[in-house]
Order: C-alpha cells, then sequence, then structure tokens
C-alpha cells in the first residue's frame, strides 16, 4: 500500500508540473527582445509565426513607413497639394452645399467622424464606418470592399453617391468652375484654367498623399531609441509578431496586407448584413471579406470595424482571441441562401491570450497613433 501511496503522490505531483507548464506563459527575456527589436536591424528579430496559407516569399515585416509615393500620371507638386486642401474642404461639391470630403474626414478626429456610422446628404446614415485617410497614399484600393484603385480613383465615389454629397459629377465641376477664385488656382497646379473632374480628383488625391503620421513611439523604438517601450509594449510587440497572429493581416509598415479578408463580421441574416468585397467583385469566394485597415493612428480612429460596432480596442482584441466566432443562421440552411453563407478566413482561430497578454497587446497596439495635430482650414476661393 506504501508503494502505491508513493506511486500515486509522484504521478499526482508529475501531473501538477505538467498543468502548470501548460497554464503559465513561456518565460520572455524582456531585456534580450527589448535589445533584438530595438537594434535597428529587422533581420535580427525573432521569426514571425506565419500561418500557413501566407506567401512567405512576398511577406514584408512591419517597420519605418517609407517615403510617400506618388504616381508617375500624378507627381507632386506643392500647388497641386494647396489646390487639393482647398477642394477637400469645399462643401460646394456637394448637392446641399453643406457636406465637403472633411465632413467624414476630420483632422482633428484622425481623418474620420468618430461616428459608428457618416451623415451624409440629408443627414441620411452611410453604410459603413468612415476610414481615416492618414497613411492612405500606401493604400493599394480604397474603401472597405476596394472598389476605387487609387487615390484619384476614390475621390470622386462620395460626390456622386446618394448617401454621402448626392450630386451629379457634371454639375460638381461645373459649380468649381464658376468660381472665380479658383481659376488662377488650378492655373498654377496644372498649366492653365481648365477645370475638369480629372484635376480635382488629380489635386484631391495630392493633398490626401500629404496626411501622413509623424514618426510613432514604435518607429523610434525600432530605429534604436531602446527605452522609448516600457516592458509591456516589448511583449506586445513580440505578441503582435507571434503568438497574437496579428502580424498575418497588419503586416508591412503600413500595418496592413492590403488584403481582403472575412473576420466574420459580415453580420449574416440581419438588418447591417454586409457582403463588402463580393459587392464588387460578384465572386461567392468575396463575401464578407473588407480590406485590412492599417493599424497607424488606430487609437485615434473610433469606433472601429466596418460596421463601427466596437467601441473600444480591448472589444476588438477579445472578437480575435475568440477566433471571431460568426453563428451561422440556421434558418436560412437549405434555402436559396445557403450558397451565400459567408466562411470566415482561416486564419481565424482561438489565441487563448491571458488578460495580461490582451493588455501588453494593447499596450504595443498603442504606440502606432500619435498625439492628434491641428491644421490650418483653409479660407475658401470666392
Amino acid at each position: 500500500m506504501k508503494l502505491k501511496n508513493i506511486a500515486f503522490l509522484i504521478l499526482f505531483l508529475i501531473s501538477l508540473t505538467a498543468y502548470k507548464s501548460v497554464e503559465q506563459p513561456d518565460y520572455i527575456d524582456i531585456q534580450e527582445l527589448r535589445k533584438v527589436y530595438s537594434s535597428g536591424d529587422s533581420s535580427k528579430w525573432p521569426a514571425a509565426e506565419l500561418h500557413e496559407s501566407i506567401d512567405k516569399s512576398k511577406f514584408q515585416d512591419i517597420g519605418v513607413l517609407p517615403a510617400v509615393p506618388y504616381p508617375d500620371y500624378n507627381p507632386y507638386s506643392k500647388k497641386k497639394e494647396s489646390l487639393g486642401k482647398l477642394l477637400f474642404f469645399d462643401p460646394r461639391l456637394s448637392r446641399s452645399g453643406q457636406i465637403a470630403c472633411a465632413s467624414c474626414h476630420n483632422p482633428e478626429l484622425g481623418w474620420t467622424d468618430n461616428l459608428t456610422r457618416s451623415f451624409g446628404h440629408d443627414r441620411q446614415t452611410g453604410k459603413r464606418n468612415s476610414m481615416t485617410i492618414l497613411n492612405s497614399a500606401y493604400a493599394t484600393s480604397l474603401f472597405w470592399d476596394g472598389r476605387a484603385k487609387s487615390l484619384e480613383d476614390q475621390a470622386q465615389f462620395p460626390v456622386s453617391d446618394p448617401l454621402e454629397m448626392n450630386e451629379k459629377l457634371t454639375i460638381a465641376v461645373d459649380k468649381i468652375a464658376k468660381i472665380k477664385g479658383y481659376r488662377p488656382l488650378f492655373e498654377a497646379a496644372f498649366g492653365d484654367k481648365k477645370v475638369s473632374l480629372e484635376r480635382i480628383q488629380y489635386a484631391i488625391a495630392t493633398f490626401e498623399r500629404s496626411i501622413n503620421s509623424p514618426k510613432s513611439k514604435f518607429d523610434n523604438f525600432v530605429s534604436g531609441k531602446s527605452e522609448a517601450f516600457t516592458d509591456a509594449q516589448v511583449k506586445g510587440l513580440h505578441l503582435f509578431r507571434t503568438k497574437a497572429q496579428c502580424i498575418n493581416c497588419h503586416n508591412t509598415p503600413y500595418f496592413s496586407d492590403n488584403q481582403f479578408h472575412n473576420d466574420g463580421q459580415t453580420l449574416f441574416g440581419t438588418k447591417n448584413e454586409d457582403f463588402g468585397r463580393y459587392n464588387v467583385t460578384k465572386d461567392v469566394k468575396d463575401i464578407g471579406k473588407f480590406r485590412t485597415p492599417t493599424l497607424r493612428e488606430v487609437v485615434n480612429t473610433k469606433p472601429w470595424m466596418h460596421h463601427g460596432h466596437f467601441p473600444t480596442l480591448l472589444d476588438v482584441v477579445e472578437l480575435y482571441n475568440l477566433g471571431n466566432p460568426a453563428p451561422i443562421q440556421k434558418k436560412y440552411l437549405g434555402t436559396v441562401r445557403d450558397s451565400l453563407i459567408p466562411k470566415p478566413d482561416p486564419l481565424l482561430k482561438k489565441l487563448n491570450l491571458s488578460k495580461e497578454e490582451m493588455s501588453d497587446l494593447l499596450a504595443f497596439i498603442e504606440t502606432l497613433s500619435t498625439p492628434t495635430r491641428r491644421i490650418m482650414i483653409p479660407e475658401l476661393p470666392k
């Protein structure tokens, strides 16, 4: 009996040890992580934990943003940027004469409006949360569904959208052309006084490319300022690239892969149902897919997700920690809508992050944002 009791005790102790090893997070040498992440050489960083579906040959890690790219067909000029700023703030592009681009992209609100959904013509509510234009120069498509291929292309959509500015493009151009104060500005930007839709688009796009973040705490840390981060922020950065799996979609210095993913937020079968990218491509594989938003300045661009239903970043992190559950509406199974039931991205899975790990992750994400800056609102031409 004694031997059996001893054997039982040993097995019990082993089981406790095994349980502890599972429950306790792996030991992390914070100072070593601080040293390698702030070395200024990303090749020294620990390997990112990437999902098997990620093409590692095309993967680009996070880092400092490069110089702003300008397309050859619309090169930068200060005169063009200044003209674009005026047009961006000019409500005369709208039918009511009261709604400008800046109405939904307020510089003091993270270049968005901090509303669940934006108000447009006749106080109509839009269908999606307004995306920030901060750092949009690095986006390869625009809008949540990617329907615009460039900032130039994007500039025309809100003007003609009945829920936004609700104006015919030809009429909007004519209104700007009749404003005498604009004529010398178009001449300075383009060489003559001609006002056209294309020139309006090019000028607004040039201005929007100038709306970029200053160096963030993250940029300073990875560039060599090793004391810029707290220990929690260092741990959060490491979690971001490993256990938390954020790096799979929020990669590159833009903190977005510029791709489309179904994050389980199609809200299928509800009044807020939104098929996202599918509305553009009509490809069933794109049902529920939305463009990965940048995480730069994310603290300033509340509320979050395409529908704006998440009032805090903790809500977002907790959703991903649960694997983005998307309950299937069983009442549609076997019906004509059966083929339209969204399939969440295989990247999504339960992360099993502890409360401390979620706190560390949020501490890191906050380092990607900078204090809100005020800009001078221009006096419009007459």
